[in-house]
This record gives structure tokens, sequence and C-alpha cells, in this order.
């Protein structure tokens, strides 16, 4: 209960939930099914008391006053919805920009601590093949699973607020209104509505809370692994199918969607049970509220006296009858949707859990930790795949903590815009001229494909990385990098996709310095699984599974 209310708080902070209009959304929802309570309850007496066939005006008020509840009750109910949504957006809104600027330095985008390595040139910190492929941390998301998690969790937090803090609020509040009226009219029955409306509003929830939670823990998992499985294949198929591994992506995607689906049907199963304690308790507590009347009726007779009936003592009158059999119906109405609240706590609750441990994460690894860059002009990362060549590249930019000027980091899977090739080129500086990007594009050996073109490096790449293959990608993508203005140039596979020849061609050109395809006064990293033989690099880095960073070989020059 601690660990709830604690929650509840910090969902509350989070938000920054203002109490005055919590306290207008309640107030509008508490009228509008109290308009609801009150008409069953008048609209009883009134149905009982015209059986008698009194002057009219003996009901004239009753008769407006059923008029306007019923109004009244739309009228709230409306109200109400607006109210509650106006706090729900303003605290969504405040909960994005308050979790994109704690995340924007959290430590999440930095790799993961998994212990010290040992070594010439070793730093600790690394992610191994392990870490960097793990998929049950949170703290590693992965881009599809980073773009559907974040703004679903907070989706749900805001939804909290609709579907629990407010129906919530209003159903303890009617449930006490219609308990105390029906103990005007008979102890016995309001006891027993009091234990209907109690197992109704808390054994129910229970029920659905424990359903809504295996289903978080189940769907939720699954459903981000779906995501996440479904946007590897549709950003990467063409890759895939030329390493023959598009089949096995798509079946992973759909044995995900397979479980997803599995465990939202046992949830259901368990909600259903859930959703049957709601008409049982209506059930028995209406049953209750008709036997007890119709004892309390047949114990005091009415007795005219001077036009009027009056009830003997430990009875009731027709119409206390009919209002203490009808009110339970509309009792419920409160607690109702109570199952729903307790579904939108068990997910907002896990909602948090899951933006905390983003937010908070103290696993990862600081930047001062990494090895700084080598000395050399040229030089080579290699090492196995999931060793952490990248990560290592990425803190040599700078890019988990302050970005270091002078360095521009070429990213595999960096961008290509669906606009022309000189635009797409401009990304690095913005005064590129047509005759730079041709000349980059060629040096890159893209010549061919560029005399291809309708209209040269004005041609429109239609759907960005979709007009173009893997290869011809990368060599634009290695274009950009080459034209930027940057001195450190730090470069993530570049020869990726490209026919071994051609990508071991370009590799030795890259690391020479007298091939000029980069200017001598510029250094360049170049990240690669296989390193040509008789390379040129000035210093060749190696690193190994479990975070081991070793310097092979490496002459004295003047370091950047």
């Amino acid at each position: 209960m601690k660990a709830v209310v604690a929650d509840f708080r910090r969902i509350r902070e989070l938000l920054e939930l203002s109490r005055a209009r919590m306290a207008l959304s309640v107030g509008w929802g508490v009228l509008a099914l109290g308009s609801g309570l009150g008409l069953a309850a008048l609209a009883a007496w009134l149905i009982a008391r015209a059986w008698q066939m009194p002057p009219v005006l003996d009901l004239s008020i009753a008769v407006v006053t059923v008029r306007a509840l019923g109004i009244s009750r739309g009228l709230c109910r409306y109200l109400e919805r607006l109210a509650t949504h106006d706090v729900a957006l303003r605290a969504m809104s405040t909960a994005r920009t308050t979790t994109y600027r704690t995340l924007a330095g959290a430590n999440i985008w930095r790799p993961r601590r998994t212990g010290a390595a040992n070594g010439d040139g070793a730093a600790a910190g690394l992610p191994s093949a392990e870490a960097e492929g793990r998929q049950g941390d949170p703290t590693q998301l992965r881009r599809g699973e980073l773009l559907g998690r974040v703004m679903s969790d907070i989706d749900d937090l805001g939804a909290v607020v609709v579907r629990a803090f407010v129906p919530i609020a209003v159903a303890l509040i009617l449930s006490l209104l219609a308990v105390g009226l029906l103990a005007s009219i008979s102890m016995p029955a309001a006891v027993i509505l009091a234990v209907a409306l109690a197992v109704s509003g808390i054994l129910a929830p229970w029920l659905s809370a424990r359903a809504a939670r295996e289903a978080e823990l189940a769907v939720r998992a699954d459903r981000t692994e779906f995501t996440a499985e479904a946007l590897t294949v549709l950003d990467h198929a063409p890759e895939l199918r030329v390493a023959g591994r598009l089949s096995e992506a798509v079946g992973a995607a759909a044995a995900a969607g397979q479980r997803a689906v599995a465990a939202e049907d046992r949830a259901a199963a368990r909600g259903a049970w859930a959703a049957a304690v709601l008409p049982l308790s209506i059930g028995a507590s209406v049953l209750g509220a008709l036997l007890i009347g119709i004892v309390l009726y047949g114990s005091g007779s009415p007795v005219p006296t001077a036009g009027f009936q009056t009830v003997a003592p430990g009875g009731i009158t027709p119409m206390a009858f009919t209002v203490l059999v009808l009110v339970p119906l509309s009792a419920f109405e409160a607690v109702a949707v109570l199952p729903a609240a307790a579904q939108a706590l068990t997910t907002g609750r896990a909602a948090l859990h899951r933006l905390d441990r983003l937010e908070h994460d103290e696993s990862a690894t600081p930047a001062s930790e990494f090895p700084e860059l080598p000395p050399g002009r040229r030089i080579a990362v290699v090492g196995p795949s999931g060793a952490g060549k990248t990560t290592l590249l990425m803190a040599w930019a700078g890019l988990f903590d302050a970005p270091r000027p002078g360095v521009t980091f070429f990213a595999e899977d960096a961008h290509l815009f669906g606009t022309s090739v000189l635009e797409n080129l401009r990304v690095a500086r913005g005064d590129i001229t047509a005759g730079e990007a041709e000349s980059a594009l060629r040096a890159v050996g893209a010549g061919d494909w560029l005399d291809s073109l309708p209209d040269g490096v004005d041609t429109d790449l239609v759907g960005g990385a979709a007009a173009v293959s893997g290869g011809q990608r990368r060599r634009i993508l290695l274009a950009r990098a080459l034209l930027a203005p940057a001195r450190v140039l730090l470069l993530d596979e570049p020869t990726e996709h490209l026919e071994a020849a051609a990508g071991a061609e370009l590799l030795h050109r890259l690391l020479d310095e007298s091939s000029g395809l980069v200017e001598r006064d510029r250094t360049v990293v170049v990240v690669t699984h296989q390193l040509p033989p008789d390379t040129k690099a000035d210093t060749i880095v190696r690193v190994e599974p479990g975070g081991t960073v070793s310097i092979e070989r490496s002459i004295p020059t003047v370091t950047t």
C-alpha cells in the first residue's frame, strides 16, 4: 500500500496536477452522477405517489425537479469531461516537456557498464555484444522501442487522470451519499448496499488490476518487441534480403505479434471474471433491498388519516419502498468504472517506473571513462560485431556528453532526405556547390551512379534512402562526411554493402595520407570488421568483446 501511495504522489508530481482543477473535475463528476442518483430516487417516489392519485399540484414540484435533474445530469457530465480532459492534457504536456528535458541529459544515451577491462589502452564501460543486444533492460532501447514506449508511457500517465483519479474520487463520494440515503429508510438495506458497493468497488478492481498487471508484463514486452522487429524489417528490408535474413526477421516480428495476442487473450479471460463481479453485486443489493422492503411494508399497513396515509411504527410507505429498491440500481453507476480505473492505475504505475528507470539510470559509463582518441592521422578500429566499436566512436565524437567541435560522426544509418542529392550533401555544409558535390561523389566511387542520374546532383531522391541501394547510400553519406568542415572524421563502417574489392580499395584510400582522398591535416578514424592487408593506417585499435580496447600498432604523430 505504501508503494501505491508513493506512486500516486510521484504521478501527481510528474504531471504537476492542479488541485483546484482536479477539485473542479471531481465536483462536476459528483453533480453529474448525483443528478442520476437523485433522479432515480425522485422518479421512484413520483411513480409510487402518482399511483395514489393525489391532486396534480402535489406532484408539480417533483415533476419539475425530475426534468431539472435529467437536464443537469447530461450538462454536468459534459462539463466534467471538459474539465477532466483539460487537466489531463495540460498534465501530459507538462510531463512530455519534463521527460524530454530529463532524457536529453540522462545516462541512457551512454553505454552500460560491463566491468573493467585490462590491457594496453583498456577502458571500462564498453558494452559487450550481449549487453548491446539485451532487450529486457528498459534503459537500452532500440529505435523502435524508444519511438513507441516513451510516448505510450506518457499517454498512460495522462489516462490515469481521466480514468482513475477523478472516477475514484467521484465513486467514493457517491457511494457515501447512496448509503446515507438508504440508511434514512432502512439501516439493514443500507448495510447490504455498503457491502455490495465495497465488493464491486474493491474486489472487482483488484481482479481487474491483477489482469492488467499480467497483461502489462506479457503484452507490453511482446508488443514492444513486435514494434522494434517490424521497424527493423521496414527500414532494412533490402539489406536483410541480400543477407538472406529477411524471412527470419519477418518471422521474429510475426512470432512477437502472436505472443502478444495470446497474452491479451489470457488477460481478457481474467478481466471477464472481474467484469462479472459488478452485475452480481447489483443483483445481491437489489434482491436484499427488495426482501427487506417487503418485510417492512408488510409489517406496517397504511392507515388513512384525513385524506393521507400514514404508516404504523416499523413499516414504510409505498414511496419509500420503491426508493429502497430502485436507488441501488443507480448507486452502482459510480463504481462501475472502478475496474477500468484499476487497470489505468496499474498501467500508469508501470509506465511511471519505466520512465523513472530511464531518467535515473546510474549504470551508464561516464564519458570520462572512455579511452581518449589515440595518436595518429589515420586510425582503424577493428573488432567483431557487438564488441562496442560504434559506441567507442560515439564517445570520441562527444555524443555521450558535450559535443566536441571539429569532429563529425559518420553514422552507418544516417538519414537521407527525400530531396536532391546536392541538398543531401549540404547537410554537412550549407554552401557546397554542385561542382564540389560532384567531385566528392566521384572521389568515393559514385561516379558511374552519378552519370546515370537524369539531373546529376540535382536529381531528387524520392523516398530518401529507399531511392538508392545500400552501397550507393554509403557512398553518398561518405561524400557528405568528406565535405564536412570538421578536422576529425569518425567513419562507422563506410564500406559496408560495397563489393569486396571496391570496399577494400576505398579503405586503403581512406587510411592512406598520400591518396588525396582526405587532406593530410585531417584525422580519419574508420571502423571496419575486416581490415585489408598492407594498410597504411598509423594506428590500429582493436575492440574485444567485454570492453577491452587495445592499441595494436601506433607511431608517434601529432594528436588532434
